[in-house]
């Protein structure tokens, strides 16, 4: 196969995609009428496994609890890629008014994971019809529970890498327009690791705080001396953040508790930082809770490592997007301290995570970003980015000496 065939079939790639948008958009906003939480997918998971098999595909179900593999077969030899798309929904309110809004309370896909779903399964369409020469296999990964930073792991145990050689994978962004991509060299995204601590004191009247311990105080001044850990042990130049998310203790106004509960998220962007951290956070949270005479019980939680590119298969991705929408559709991302567990795939085998707009045309930068209830996808996006991972994988595997 020459070159320009495979140009010409990546070209064709995203108006068959576009072709089939209705179909595309109509899946997402039926899994968008229905969201389910992390580990509770399993209406979503036999939706996409049905849609698999209208494919001709047989889906392996169950995998990392409600998460889905499938093959499509080229050829015996060759290398295997693994495409990857999440599926779990959050514990929000919908509050968009759409047509098509979530009927279940305090849920919704507030992140985009309907239209990754929908992306996927678009491509896999593309994949099955596709029509140049390819080697090896392509492998299509529908993960259940990235929200709680579980299902990567789950799939990977479960011997979804087995026999993979390079992964790819993208993550909507509606403060970017649609018909834009967004990629970036080395670390992209932060790691994500999770801290609980548990303070006993002495409780007791609130009018005789002589008699009690009271461990309010100790998870206030908690609350603040951790925030040391980063302005005076880590170098200003290894960005971190502490984060006290939940803060439990009480139930009266005049009765200082026995005990407070505090949860918090810890980010990082390099994993000699994140290596560091639990320990460091530990002797804060001990010395500060022994200060005001309390006990404390912490854990700390190591979830995902620092996302982190491989150059070769982002210098792959670059040459797709700007082959499929030109140099100009393609901006450098800015990092962020948000996180993925497709990092833990990174971190097994070589592949590459980038952003696709998902924003309207002007004034994106202002739109609703992830995880707000008026959280918005542009639906055009959906058919740009199923012919993007469909090209990509095609890309892998043309045999161009043939």
């Amino acid at each position: 196969m020459k070159a320009s065939d495979l140009q010409d079939e990546l070209t064709s790639l995203l108006h068959e995609a576009q072709a089939n948008q209705a179909a595309i958009v109509a899946f997402r906003r039926n899994l968008h009428e229905e969201p389910e939480l992390s580990l509770e997918e399993g209406e979503t998971a036999a939706k996409v496994a049905d849609g698999l098999r209208l494919l001709g595909l047989e889906p392996t179900v169950g995998v990392g609890g409600h998460g889905l593999a499938a093959d499509i077969r080229f050829s015996e030899d060759g290398p295997t890629i693994a495409l990857r798309a999440d599926m779990d929904a959050l514990p929000i309110q919908e509050e968009t008014d759409l047509p098509f809004a979530s009927k279940k309370l305090g849920r919704m896909h507030a992140c985009g994971h309907d239209g990754h779903t929908a992306m996927l399964l678009g491509a896999a369409k593309l994949l099955v019809n596709c029509r140049v020469p390819l080697r090896g296999r392509i492998r299509l990964l529908f993960q259940a529970a990235e929200e709680i930073n579980a299902g990567a792991k789950a799939m990977i145990d479960d011997g979804a890498l087995a026999g993979v050689d390079e992964i790819y994978g993208l993550h909507n962004l509606p403060t970017l327009a649609h018909g834009k991509t967004a990629t970036r060299q080395g670390a992209l995204m932060g790691s994500v690791d999770r801290i609980e601590i548990e303070l006993t004191g002495k409780g007791g009247h609130g009018a005789i705080p002589d008699q009690s311990i009271d461990p309010i105080v100790a998870a206030s001044a908690i609350v603040m001396g951790l925030q040391t850990a980063v302005s005076r042990e880590i170098s200003p130049f290894e960005p971190a953040v502490v984060t006290i998310g939940s803060f439990q203790a009480g139930e009266a106004n005049n009765v200082i508790p026995h005990r407070a509960a505090l949860t918090g998220t810890v980010r990082t962007f390099a994993k000699t930082t994140q290596l560091g951290m639990g320990d460091r956070l530990t002797r804060i949270i001990r010395s500060i809770a022994e200060a005001y005479r309390c006990e404390a019980k912490v854990r700390y939680i190591e979830q995902t490592p620092v996302l982190i590119n491989h150059d070769d298969a982002l210098q792959h991705v670059e040459s797709v997007i700007d082959q499929m929408l030109l140099p100009e559709n393609r901006v450098e991302a800015k990092p962020t301290m948000a996180g993925e567990d497709f990092s833990l795939y990174l971190e097994r085998i070589p592949g590459c995570f980038f952003w696709l707009g998902s924003g309207p045309v002007e004034d994106a930068e202002h739109a609703y970003g992830l995880h707000h209830p008026k959280f918005t996808l542009h639906e055009e996006c959906l058919p740009t980015g199923a012919a993007l991972l469909a090209g990509i994988a095609i890309s892998r595997l043309a045999d161009l000496k043939i």
